[in-house]
């Protein structure tokens, strides 16, 4: 809460057969909505070691190969239009290798979701705009 920077986050985005994983966060910021798995890049660890470790702490799966797929921002002001959040989130796409997927971490709850069914959940906002502006282009790589 309220920081004095941003914060750099990444998010981890699994696909496939035109589905994609959501996890219903369980903390803030975004408590009970739902978005990819994903969390903050912790000092001295590479964004490509950050996406490997998020995912299996939240999903359970084991991945390789991220690829950047977009960066998002995400911010929330308080009623006095003070920063309370702010973060700079990197989204890659990966390929899962193993694992069995499972709510873990963060995760409240997790689930494959089909593309056409992703806008009927209550989702961040960061993470519907991601949706909205990357939908065709995960669809293209529904098989990555």
């Amino acid at each position: 809460l309220y920081p004095d920077h941003p914060i750099v986050g990444i998010g981890v985005v699994i696909v496939k057969d035109a589905q994609i994983v959501l996890i219903k966060r369980r903390n803030e910021p975004g408590r009970g909505k739902w978005s990819i798995p994903g969390g903050i890049v912790e000092l001295g660890e590479s964004i490509h070691q950050t996406v490997i470790r998020e995912a299996k702490e939240e999903t359970c799966l084991d991945v390789t190969a991220p690829r950047l797929i977009d960066i998002v921002d995400n911010m929330e002001f308080d009623e006095n239009g003070k920063v309370k959040y702010h973060y700079v989130i990197v989204d890659f796409l990966v390929r899962v290798v193993g694992g069995d997927i499972a709510a873990a971490s963060d995760a409240e709850e997790i689930r494959w979701v089909k593309f056409d069914e992703v806008e009927n959940y209550v989702l961040t906002s960061s993470f519907r705009d991601f949706f909205q502006r990357n939908r065709e282009k995960l669809a293209k790589f529904s098989s990555y």
